[in-house]
């Protein structure tokens, strides 16, 4: 009895996710429209507790995605940080600022402190000020004068570059990266898409009639559901497989790490949610493999040569593609059980 009330109780918080996820979505494309796979993939992000990467061209909805986030979600602060040059990492963190009245210093925060962070041109902040995001996006902490204190949760990251203008930039080290949990870029909306936005933004902004739809508590609710959604052990021991393999092929140069595997798996178990299922399949995985990892590697300069001829969508796609033949899907035999599928 005590069992099936444990299975109950488990598909019914099962639900509530999914509802929070359904609502989220629905707010969401409000303000962005023709977006749903990237709005999902933030949506798993978030999820998952991990910070996005977009890459792409001005005027893609970048910013007014970040703020339909933190509209949607009830009581979630946002905020904004505009990378330049000049940009310090107090201007990030905060600092401490004495106070005559009290004589004493106190510190002042900065807009790291927030739930929604728009950090937009990241790769135009030095480096000094890029290895300020590193700590709070880790570790969801900032220590400043050797005071160590807690951001807010939820807590997501949503880092912008430009990745046509490149004077005056500096490219995103490899570790930092890293600390991505997925990069995706909403590109131009389709020619119908394109014209509803004329249309509709002739009286007014569409944000102005986003409204908060979710609660922070059930954003915690579907972060707990993440966690509870099953994988396969042979699927499992496919995700690490597919991982390692990046580490094997000669166009690679340093292959994605074991927080790629990490955040691989636990993605994919998002994105399963996402589509209202309780469990993982291998399609979940494919559909993930380059949001996840595609950032996470290190190309030979040879290979980079074929980056220059066919460009970075149509490489990653051949990348993805020797990943998977080198590592195959498993797939279910006649009988039922899941057994890998044999090279020859």
């Amino acid at each position: 009895m005590d069992r099936t009330e444990t299975a109950d109780r488990r598909e019914e918080r099962f639900e509530q996710a999914v509802g929070v996820a359904d609502r989220f979505l629905v707010n969401i494309e409000q303000a962005v429209h023709g977006k749903p796979r990237e709005i999902k993939l933030v949506l798993a992000a978030l999820a998952c507790e991990g910070h996005v990467l977009l890459e792409d061209v001005p005027g893609t909805a970048k910013t007014v995605l970040a703020r339909a986030i933190a509209q949607t979600v009830e009581g979630a602060t946002p905020s904004r940080i505009q990378c330049t040059p000049d940009l310090q990492p107090t201007d990030v963190t905060g600092l401490s600022v004495y106070n005559q009245q009290s004589r004493d210093f106190e510190f002042r925060q900065g807009p790291i402190f927030a739930n929604i962070v728009l950090v937009d041109e990241v790769n135009r902040a030095m480096p000094k000020t890029q290895s300020a995001l590193l700590e709070a996006m880790a570790e969801r902490q900032v220590t400043v004068d050797g005071v160590t204190r807690i951001l807010p949760e939820p807590f997501l990251v949503l880092a912008t570059q430009n990745p046509i203008e490149l004077e005056g930039t500096f490219p995103l080290p490899e570790a930092q990266l890293d600390r991505f949990f997925l990069k995706t870029a909403l590109g131009y909306p389709g020619a119908e898409e394109e014209i509803g936005i004329v249309r509709e933004q002739r009286s007014g902004h569409p944000l102005k009639h986003v409204e908060p739809a979710v609660s922070l508590a059930e954003i915690e609710t579907l972060q707990h559901a993440v966690e509870a959604v099953y994988v396969n052990h042979l699927l499992e021991r496919w995700i690490i497989d597919l991982v390692r393999t990046t580490r094997e092929l000669e166009s690679v140069a340093i292959g994605a790490s074991v927080r790629g595997s990490l955040a691989l798996e636990k993605a994919a178990r998002a994105w399963a949610l996402l589509h209202d299922r309780d469990y993982v399949v291998p399609e979940d995985v494919e559909e993930l493999f380059l949001p996840v990892i595609g950032h996470r590697i290190l190309f030979t300069p040879a290979f980079l040569v074929e980056v220059r001829r066919l460009g970075w969508p149509e490489t990653l796609t051949q990348f993805r593609a020797r990943c998977l033949e080198s590592c195959p899907r498993p797939q279910a035999d006649l009988a039922g059980e899941v057994v890998p599928i044999q090279t020859t």
